[in-house]
């Protein structure tokens, strides 16, 4: 009797390679709707090409996400995440500088352009959410940009003089967030404007110096008018 009893429970070997068996599944799903969702956005997507790409069925996606939502939440979501680099991690370290979180966060965010593990569905499946919204913004701003975004603006304030919710503050964050997109968002365009511009670690680094540069010259001005007004 106790010999029946044991052998029905499951050993550790078993539940390890049960547990590798789910993750591989759920990171295959995530791949395959990474890119179907990239291709054709949300709404155009359907279960049954994720399904076939990823070589699974449509039990493992409502076994595992609940629906085509959950699962679209959670690529979106694992993108995001491929975006927050050691580099990112540092540059919101608390003890630095206004000015080095600035050129940090700059740094961090262009930098993700070279990576090479981060396939390029990552930035169009983005763009994507940013032309048609979903439900999942909400979600996946609050988790994955928010932090950032509320550290810039600290830091944006601290130089300036201004709180972190005057308008001035926000615009200051929204020119700098802006720069960093062009380049993040518009690479197709820059190849043909300037095909000398091929985006390397090297160029990029001049291009985190440039913007940095830029931004921090006109927050520090309007922080002296401040002072001195």
């Amino acid at each position: 009797m106790a010999h029946h009893a044991l052998t029905r429970l499951p050993s550790p070997v078993r539940r390890r390679a049960k547990r590798k068996a789910s993750d591989l599944t759920r990171d295959k799903l995530i791949e395959a709707a990474g890119h179907v969702f990239a291709e054709r956005g949300y709404r155009a997507a359907t279960i049954r090409d994720i399904c076939k790409r990823a070589g699974a069925n449509v039990a493992a996606i409502n076994y595992t996400f609940g629906d085509k939502m959950g699962l679209y939440t959670e690529v979106l979501r694992h993108s995001v995440r491929a975006a927050q680099s050691a580099a990112m991690k540092a540059a919101l370290d608390s003890s630095l500088s206004p000015e080095d979180t600035i050129r940090g966060v700059i740094r961090a965010r262009l930098m993700t352009l070279c990576q090479p593990a981060r396939p390029d569905w990552h930035i169009r499946l983005v763009l994507h959410e940013f032309s048609h919204p979903t439900p999942a913004m909400a979600r996946v701003v609050d988790e994955g940009m928010r932090p950032i975004y509320e550290r810039i603006r600290k830091a944006v304030g601290e130089i300036i003089g201004l709180p972190p919710d005057h308008e001035t503050t926000l615009l200051s964050v929204n020119s700098i967030v802006g720069q960093v997109l062009f380049y993040l968002f518009s690479r197709p365009v820059l190849e043909r404007l300037q095909p000398e511009l091929k985006l390397t670690p090297n160029q990029l680094d001049r291009v985190a110096d440039h913007i940095a540069d830029f931004s921090l010259a006109y927050l520090k001005k309007v922080g002296q008018g401040k002072h001195h007004g």
